[in-house]
């Protein structure tokens, strides 16, 4: 089986089948990364250009290794010469397809960014992030680590708590984690809730003691003040006291809880520091997985799926 789409802009372009496929391509890849030579010859002689016009550690370090693993040439581009030249976004993709770039991975302050130029190219394009609209790379690497603690992802209660309104990894989050099969809770101070929120199929909590009682998995998200705008709550110490998760929440959920969060952590907000690095949390995981997560995606895209299956035990000549 193969991905039948071309570009990986939102969970919704993936069904129930292929987002399988995807976790279980990264499983064969993760081992490459606890080898002592991390690389393999996958996808030789393709180029992957990273295309960020925003700020990012993880998510573009994570794309970088996952190309540099599968033996890609890579080129990273914050895209800051040609924005100040007065270049367009589209004028600087083509530029980049022109020079036979095989996948373009955009992170854009705008939404819909990258679907206008998946639109526009013949190369695949993968959504690295587009404003306060999805990301869905990192709900893809979110499911797979639940999957490694869990075991399963059906039946599962996950709460996501925060600023529900701003976060992109929440939207593509809940796609995902309904698609196969799990029941999701949202929990956060009422002006960080979309007024379209019921008809995402999740429920909504504004107590976070409440929303907490029999949950599987724990995704704290980050407080985005640079995308707010404006005070969306009185006080940083209002935030953290109302919806800030310390180890008392913590005992209020299943004994065997998973804590996330997507990262940047604002430790002593969000979560508490005991949490962050406590027994029950998958942070770190979350990051580790995100390299073998997109190392499936950048091969399923890539066409070379379609001709050779995937076997992480070939080690480059």
């Amino acid at each position: 089986m193969t991905l039948k789409i071309k570009d990986l802009i939102s969970i919704k372009d993936l069904d129930r089948d292929e987002l399988r496929l995807i976790l279980d391509t990264a499983e064969s890849f993760k081992e490459v990364g606890a080898r002592d030579i991390k690389k393999v010859p996958t996808l030789r002689g393709k180029t992957v250009v990273n295309l960020f016009f925003e700020p990012s550690t993880r998510t573009r370090t994570s794309f970088e290794l996952a190309a540099k693993r599968l033996s890609a040439d890579l080129v990273n581009i914050s895209a800051d010469s040609s924005m100040v030249k007065g270049e367009t976004l589209l004028d600087t993709a083509r530029n980049l397809e022109a020079m036979q770039a095989d996948l373009i991975v955009v992170r854009h302050p705008c939404a819909g960014a990258p679907a206008l130029l998946a639109q526009k190219m013949t190369s695949a394009v993968i959504n690295a992030g587009d404003g306060a609209h999805e990301h869905p790379t990192q709900a893809l690497l979110d499911l797979f680590t639940i999957r490694a603690r869990k075991k399963t992802l059906e039946g599962l209660t996950v709460v996501i708590v925060g600023d529900i309104l701003h976060s992109r990894v929440a939207r593509s989050a809940i796609h995902a984690l309904k698609m196969v099969g799990s029941s999701v809770r949202v929990v956060g101070p009422p002006t960080m809730i979309p007024r379209e929120i019921m008809n995402w199929g999740v429920e909504v909590f504004y107590q976070y003691d409440e929303a907490l009682k029999g949950a599987d998995v724990i995704m704290t998200l980050r407080l985005q003040l640079e995308r707010q705008g404006r005070s969306l709550f009185p006080t940083i110490r209002e935030y953290s006291n109302l919806y800030g998760l310390t180890a008392r929440r913590l005992s209020m959920a299943k004994d065997d809880v998973l804590v996330m969060h997507p990262g940047p952590i604002n430790r002593g907000i969000e979560i508490a520091p005991d949490v962050a690095d406590g027994l029950s949390s998958a942070i770190l995981s979350q990051t580790t997985n995100g390299v073998a997560v997109r190392m499936a995606v950048l091969y399923l895209l890539s066409g070379v799926a379609k001709h050779e299956p995937v076997d992480p035990q070939r080690t480059p000549h």
